[in-house]
């Protein structure tokens, strides 16, 4: 099974690259992590912000194949507990399709993307910066897949 994380805005600072690549490198290559960045557009005073998340949604839908499992994060999605989210974890590795983590830009996801969502999760009730969040997911994903493994990491 692979996971991606297709997530809007690149050029991360060094922290955020290196808290990303320490949990995706921790996970056993039949559960790969890979990030897919899509360029966030730049917002000027004028812009035509609803095109532009338009356009960006478009982006991250082109990064899909048919029959793949798209999952949304938003706030207003279902928060997993850990042993949830393990649980969630083992049925994606069943179903054995890619599963898609989307992450928006500053204003969100496009609607499209919801749209084609099969699963909404919501990591907190807090707005949370998008860096921190490709932390959060690959710890976290590192986190059930150790308790699925019956390692002492979860504890």
């Amino acid at each position: 099974m692979r996971l991606r994380l297709i997530a809007v805005g690149s050029r991360m600072p060094r922290w955020v690259e290196e808290g990303w690549h320490e949990y995706a490198r921790r996970l056993p290559p039949e559960l790969a992590l890979e990030l897919l960045e899509i360029p966030l557009h730049t917002r000027s005073k004028n812009a035509d912000v609803a095109r532009l998340i338009r356009q960006e949604g478009e982006a991250m839908l082109g990064k899909v194949q048919p029959g793949e499992r798209i999952v949304t994060l938003e706030v207003a999605g279902k928060s997993w507990s850990t042993e949830q989210l393990a649980a969630e974890l083992e049925r994606w590795r069943l179903d054995a399709r890619t599963v898609n983590l989307m992450v928006g830009g500053p204003e969100g996801l496009a609607p499209e993307v919801c749209a084609r969502s099969e699963q909404r999760w919501s990591l907190s009730p807090l707005t949370l910066p998008h860096p921190l969040v490709r932390i959060l997911i690959g710890e976290q994903l590192y986190r059930a897949w150790t308790l699925l493994s019956g390692h002492p990491y979860h504890k």
